[in-house]
């Protein structure tokens, strides 16, 4: 399936491109979320003709990515969270945890930005967590899971 993407997207293409995806990627996920339109003749002209303003829209969203990402910088976010005498948690640390504890420090992410690629924590410790803002822009927050004082 052709496709000419309306935004950048991660691993695929920038603004413009003509990219061949698979027709379920392109489906369900490029064509309902607005991020591509499919490659007619019509379309590739109106892309052309719209591509300054999708490229203008698009410095402004990488823009805002990156001040966003000023929040993020040198911050530490303490979450209490029950644990055994060993160090292991009843339970787990997970992304709806990490966002509720910056939510408590004024710092507004969603759920779907934080990255965790080894899984929920499970012990206590310090961990340093991804927050993907943008295909361009990522951010690290450290995150110190400690035990609830009784």
């Amino acid at each position: 399936m052709q496709v000419i993407l309306l935004e950048s997207v991660e691993n695929l293409g920038g603004i413009g491109d003509l990219v061949k995806v698979k027709p379920g990627y392109g489906r369900n996920y490029l064509l309902p979320q607005g991020k591509a339109a499919l490659a007619t003749p019509e379309n590739i002209k109106a892309i052309e003709a719209r591509r300054a303003e999708l490229e203008k829209a698009a410095a402004e969203e990488l823009a805002k990515a990156k001040n966003r990402a000023k929040a993020f910088e040198d911050l530490e976010v303490v979450i209490h969270a029950n644990a055994g005498s060993e160090g292991k948690l009843f339970g787990s640390v997970g992304p709806i945890d990490i966002v509720e504890a910056l939510s408590a420090v004024q710092v507004e992410a969603e759920r779907s930005e934080i990255r965790m690629p080894e899984g929920p924590i499970q012990e206590l410790g310090e961990y340093p967590i991804g927050i993907h803002l943008h295909s361009e822009v990522n951010a690290e927050v450290l995150i110190k899971v400690v035990g609830e004082e009784s």
